[in-house]
């Protein structure tokens, strides 16, 4: 039975954490004291130290061989049982590669590190800490680097299904990546080199397209050394597109002349455009994607090196065949000229093109704009073939570890098990100057973390921005199908008791940032992720009010 103190106990857990969000998203949206480059940095010093230290800081508190069997069993059956239901779906009744990932997404990865440990503290006690710090340990090291997996080998078919449409495809044997190619997610622009040799074997190099291309037309033809710009793809547009811009294709590495004085530069996938008008767009500092993300804080890129007056023009740059984005950077004043890449070397007719519609460029409706693999003939996808298994897992191998090789929660989490692996085994105590030098930012960390998430709430244009049926969808996922699935794989193992209401309860969390972030990042449903994360934050005490209650009752 649940007393007034219980539930007390819980709002006093929870409401600081709320007033921090809330706080956050009153200066940003009302009083408008933080700048989106404001944010940025604040979401930077988040993503690099507050959240990371806090991981590591609870990880290296845990006692490893103390663990408790039964609802780790628990936690891994219902996860592994959701992607099987959903594998067999994508296979069997083509339900997509696409939707498996996001379903397995919202159904099984919750925001634990920062709302379940405070809140299952609250609720039932300090054992539950430990509980949550060993899900925590697993999603960073086993479900994490899954869907990170996932999401690099979707990115991978569609870029070989946009490179080598067919069966030729089969015929790759081998699969390169340059140094500095960090990720297939499309954030930079990427082109890719093939040799046949005699047997037909096809060896493909993938390089990034700004960075790795001397010979550049653009770069060539201007005298600039390209370096990538930090820039993120996923910038939040706040005002609409002055006027429709023509797509045009032509010869790769050659030009084209189209109408209005447009010059084409064709080079492989990357595509750019400028054009004449006498306002532009505000760009914001602080991202979609930049929720406990990794971007830096935007600069300037080498473009903006032109040294030309009169600089009212606003740029248009054509998104990778990956992942679809659109970023935009203060271009050089060429009256009415517009520079166009081509996606692919294809031939372009004088006067030929696509015509996209005027239309607002922001979050909502950036996952709207057609992608390559949306053109695609049902045909094409059936005839399609890809490279053998092992080329492929190879790939993805790669990229997988060079991304979470970048990233500080892959350090903290490994870091902070092998310390408590150490600490408790041998009963080794933390020097005091380290342990409170990580104490003074891990006590700031769930503060910030919330304060990051409601600047992220307060610059974006709608808090549900998928549609009432998709959100609706998402949220019956989150919140009534996770905790379904979570209580029947604890009643298959034998948890029961407090540990069990324990499990429901943080199945029916609201949604975790890391798989938005990466959903984000590859352009796969962000607006429905990105719901999962602003709504469901919302509804999320009051429903984990109502499960506590009631199981409670039940008790």
């Amino acid at each position: 039975m649940i007393t007034g103190d219980d539930f007390y106990k819980v709002m006093c857990a929870m409401v600081p954490l709320y007033f921090a969000m809330l706080v956050a998203y009153g200066s940003a949206k009302w009083c408008k004291i933080f700048t989106p480059e404001q944010c940025s940095g604040i979401n930077r010093f988040v993503a690099v130290f507050a959240v990371p230290v806090l991981s590591f800081h609870f990880i290296a508190q845990n006692n490893p061989y103390q663990m408790d069997t039964k609802f780790i069993l628990a936690d891994t059956l219902s996860k592994v049982l959701v992607l099987v239901l959903l594998t067999v779906w994508a296979v069997f009744i083509n339900g997509g590669l696409d939707w498996l990932i996001t379903l397995f997404s919202i159904a099984t990865l919750p925001n634990t590190l920062v709302m379940g440990i405070p809140l299952l503290k609250a609720m039932y006690g300090d054992f539950t800490q430990s509980l949550m710090v060993q899900v925590v340990v697993l999603q960073c090291i086993i479900w994490y680097t899954l869907l990170l997996f996932l999401f690099e080998y979707r990115a991978a078919t569609l870029l070989i299904r946009t490179q080598f449409p067919g069966p030729k495809a089969a015929s790759i044997s081998r699969i390169e990546l340059d140094n500095d190619v960090i990720s297939l997610d499309g954030r930079d622009p990427l082109r890719t080199e093939s040799e046949t040799d005699g047997n037909g074997r096809i060896r493909v190099r993938i390089r990034r397209s700004t960075s790795s291309a001397p010979d550049s037309a653009l770069s060539s033809s201007i005298g600039l050394t390209p370096r990538p710009s930090n820039l993120s793809n996923a910038e939040v547009f706040s005002v609409s597109t002055p006027a429709p811009l023509q797509e045009y294709r032509g010869y790769n590495g050659h030009f084209s002349h189209g109408q209005s004085n447009e010059i084409m530069l064709c080079n492989g996938d990357l595509g750019s455009g400028y054009h004449r008008s006498g306002t532009s767009p505000r760009l914001s500092g602080y991202t979609s994607s930049d929720v406990y993300s990794l971007q830096p804080t935007p600069r300037t890129s080498n473009f903006n090196e032109w040294d030309l007056t009169n600089a009212t023009s606003t740029p248009f740059w054509v998104r990778s065949p990956v992942a679809g984005k659109i970023s935009r950077q203060p271009s050089p004043a060429v009256p009415e000229l517009r520079l166009v890449w081509s996606e692919s070397p294809v031939i372009c007719p004088n006067g030929g093109g696509k015509e996209i519609a005027e239309k607002e460029i922001s979050f909502r409706d950036n996952c709207k704009m057609p992608a390559p693999e949306e053109t695609i003939s049902k045909e094409a996808v059936a005839g399609q073939e890809m490279p053998h298994a092992i080329v492929m897992l190879r790939l993805i191998l790669v990229v997988v570890g060079r991304k979470l090789s970048r990233n500080p929660n892959t350090y903290s989490s490994v870091l902070g098990l092998l310390w408590s692996l150490v600490s408790f085994k041998w009963n080794v105590g933390m020097p005091s100057l380290v342990k409170y030098s990580i104490k003074i930012i891990s006590d700031a960390g769930l503060g910030m973390a919330m304060f990051s998430l409601g600047l992220f709430m307060a610059l974006q244009p709608r808090i549900i921005v998928c549609g009432k049926k998709k959100a609706a969808m998402a949220m019956t996922i989150r919140f009534i199908c996770g905790p379904i699935v979570m209580s029947t794989a604890s009643v298959a193992v034998g948890m029961r008791g407090v540990r069990l209401r324990a499990a429901i309860v943080q199945a029916a969390l609201s949604q975790g940032i890391v798989p938005f972030v990466f959903a984000r990042e590859y352009g796969l449903h962000p607006d429905i992720m990105s719901t999962g994360v602003i709504f469901g934050m919302l509804v999320s005490l009051p429903v984990t009010l109502l499960y506590y209650i009631f199981i409670g009752l039940g008790g």
